[in-house]
C-alpha cells in the first residue's frame, strides 16, 4: 500500500512564488483591464520605475504549442518579456561567475492570465516552453536594438549537458 505524500509549499499566502530566482531577474505585474467592449493592457511604461534602460527596440514573437524555444544567452543585453496571448514556461540557467546565484536552475510560467513584466539579465541562458494549446505570443523590449551584422545571441541544444535542466521529449530549437 502507498504511502501518501503531503504536497510541498510553492507559492506564499499572498499567492506569490517561493520559487529561487537568479539575481537580477524582476516582474512587473501589468492589469488587464476587461469591459463589455473587450479588454485594454499597457506593455511598458517608463513612469513605472521598474527597470532603469530606456525603452529603445521592440519586437514580437511567437512559439506554437509544445515546441521550446532557446538555449539561448545574451552577453550584452537583458531581454524584457511581456506575454500578451497564452501560457509560457521559462527556465532560467544562472551562468555568470559572479552571481551570488551561480548554478541556479528556475522555471517561471507567464500567462495572459496573470500578465507581467519580466526582466532577464544578460549572462542568463533560458528557453522558452510553450505550455498551453495555442501560439504564445511574446513581446520583447530588449535594452539595445538587435544588431543584425553582430547579433548579441549565442544558443545551445536543447539536450546540453552544459545546462543542469532537461525537457521530456524536446520539440524545437
Amino acid at each position: 500500500m502507498s504511502t501518501p505524500v503531503q504536497d510541498k509549499q510553492t507559492v506564499t499566502p499572498d499567492g506569490e512564488s517561493i520559487e529561487k530566482l537568479p539575481a537580477g531577474v524582476t516582474f512587473h505585474d501589468v492589469p488587464t483591464h476587461v469591459d463589455e467592449r473587450g479588454v485594454v493592457f499597457e506593455l511598458f511604461d517608463p513612469r513605472w520605475g521598474w527597470h532603469p534602460d530606456p525603452l529603445v527596440f521592440v519586437y514580437t514573437f511567437t512559439i506554437r504549442p509544445g515546441i521550446i524555444k532557446g538555449w539561448g544567452i545574451h552577453k550584452k543585453h537583458e531581454d524584457r518579456y511581456f506575454i500578451q496571448f497564452g501560457e509560457m514556461e521559462v527556465v532560467l540557467y544562472d551562468e555568470r561567475p559572479d552571481s551570488p546565484t551561480r548554478g541556479l536552475v528556475s522555471k517561471i510560467v507567464l500567462s495572459e492570465y496573470r500578465r507581467r513584466l519580466m526582466n532577464i539579465p544578460a549572462g542568463i541562458w533560458h528557453a522558452d516552453r510553450n505550455i498551453g494549446n495555442k501560439d504564445v505570443v511574446v513581446i520583447n523590449f530588449p535594452t539595445i536594438p538587435y544588431d543584425h551584422a553582430d547579433p548579441d545571441k549565442y544558443r545551445l541544444p536543447l539536450d546540453t549537458d552544459r545546462i543542469p535542466y532537461k525537457f521530456e521529449t524536446p520539440r524545437g530549437w
